[in-house]
């Protein structure tokens, strides 16, 4: 069985830039472990990706935070975590779950039999929007999260996202 790591936007300004909070500076050293037990080529890492227009959009009137716009340092990876993923597919997403990531991650499940985790930031955002996401392109295929690798934007929306996946069926660990 194959076993797929999903890194969700491990970006500095999720880690500690614009969002961040020191519960994601915490998880840095785990997620590193973490993607070093995975083969590179089953590792796909997604980042958070917006444009210069990011205050007029949906979410930038919702969270008036400009953050991970394309091409600025706070897009980038977190300098420990980017010197750990070469190698691994990237998927850059215009919002907080990827319909290209389900898609590709699809594909794969369509011809091998997978199990798929997921880490990263931020839990009640993007990891949980990205794991309900293949859960629903995929029901059957096993996914779990690593909550020791995963931060919220609150210690207590981390903990509601946490709930919110295991109603869905999702494994966490």
């Amino acid at each position: 069985m194959r076993k797929l790591l999903v890194v969700v936007d491990m970006q500095k300004d999720f880690v500690d830039g614009a969002l961040g909070t020191k519960e994601a500076v915490a998880i840095v050293p785990a997620v590193i472990e973490k993607i070093k037990s995975y083969d590179k080529k089953d590792i796909f890492v997604t980042r958070d990706t917006h444009q210069p227009d990011y205050m007029e959009t949906q979410e930038g009137h919702n969270l008036p935070v400009e953050h991970c716009v394309e091409g600025t340092a706070g897009w980038e990876l977190d300098k420990e975590v980017a010197a750990v993923v070469d190698g691994a597919t990237f998927v850059n997403k215009p919002t907080f779950g990827s319909v290209k990531l389900a898609e590709m991650i699809s594909d794969i499940a369509s011809k091998e039999e997978i199990e798929i985790e997921l880490i990263g930031l931020c839990t009640d955002i993007c990891v949980v929007s990205n794991a309900l996401m293949l859960k629903a392109h995929m029901p059957e295929v096993h996914i779990s999260v690593d909550s020791k690798c995963c931060a919220g934007v609150t210690p207590e929306k981390h903990e509601a996202a946490l709930e919110t996946m295991r109603s869905c069926q999702i494994d966490v660990r």
